[in-house]
C-alpha cells in the first residue's frame, strides 16, 4: 500500500475527487484552508487581503500498483494549469488499521 499525499489549489477541490473516482478511490481525508508557498515559484497562498488563494490538501492509500498512474495523472493535471499549484508525493504504508 502507499500513501499519496497531495497539496493543491482550493480551485481544483472538485477535479481531485474526479480523480481519485476514476481510480475508484473512495476513501480520504482532507484539509481544507491550509497555507503554503510554491516550492517552484515561491507565489504565496497565504489567504490573506495580499495573498488570498488558499491551498486544500488530501491524503488517501492506494494499493501499490495504483500509485504511479495516480500521480502521472495529478502530474498531468499540474502540468495543464502550472499557476495554480499541485504538489504530490507517495510513500509506502508498513500497516495498517
Amino acid at each position: 500500500m502507499k500513501a499519496v499525499f497531495i497539496a493543491y489549489n482550493e480551485a481544483y477541490n472538485e477535479e481531485i475527487i474526479e480523480i481519485l473516482d476514476s481510480f475508484g478511490q473512495k476513501g480520504f481525508t482532507r484539509w481544507t484552508e491550509i497555507s503554503g508557498r510554491g516550492s517552484a515559484t515561491g507565489e504565496p497562498h497565504y489567504g490573506s487581503h495580499a495573498w488570498p488563494i488558499m491551498n486544500h490538501a488530501m491524503l488517501t492509500v492506494v494499493d501499490d500498483a495504483t500509485a504511479a498512474p495516480l500521480l502521472e495523472a495529478l502530474h498531468a493535471k499540474d502540468l495543464a494549469f502550472e499557476d495554480l499549484g499541485l504538489r504530490a508525493f507517495s510513500w509506502s504504508v508498513e500497516e495498517m488499521v
